[in-house]
């Protein structure tokens, strides 16, 4: 299934500048494109679009220990709602969250590397509010936090 995230800005790193009506094409679970919205939505008619207040770019890295939380399960859910889609994977040595983090798709990582939006990478991607809160989270291609 195909879904186009825009937002009102986009960048593809965490350092790049933000650009206006630009849009990530998403099929399954890897970026399809990173283009102009516009483009994106005519070429593909019929594709659902989620249109996002806030800048749009690639999930986050999580590079300490997850949220508290009472369970395996909420712990990776805090995680999303971060706008985290990987986490170093020693940082995540207990079975239960393993568990967990492989069964909702976390990216374990062996060491920190930047995040970025690229044609054929995986869809991971982050929506951010100006005070820097996690507005929504797609891991691979799945949305799997919304901030209500």
């Amino acid at each position: 299934m195909r879904t186009i995230h825009a937002a009102t800005l986009l960048r593809r790193t965490l350092d790049d500048r933000p650009v206006a009506d630009t849009a990530v094409l998403v099929t399954g679970d890897l970026i399809e494109a990173v283009a102009p919205a516009g483009e994106l939505t005519a070429a593909y008619p019929g594709v659902r679009v989620r249109r996002w207040a806030g800048m749009l770019g690639p999930a986050l890295v999580h590079d300490g220990p997850l949220p508290p939380a009472p369970t395996p399960r909420e712990r990776v859910h805090a995680l999303f709602g971060l706008g985290a889609a990987a986490v170093l994977a020693d940082r995540v040595t207990d079975p239960g969250l393993r568990a967990a983090a492989a069964r909702n798709g976390v990216a374990l990582l062996a060491s920190a590397r930047p995040p970025e939006l690229v044609t054929g990478g995986r869809a991971d991607l982050a929506v951010f509010a100006d005070d820097g809160s996690c507005v929504a989270t797609v891991v691979a291609g799945r949305l799997v936090h919304r901030r209500a």
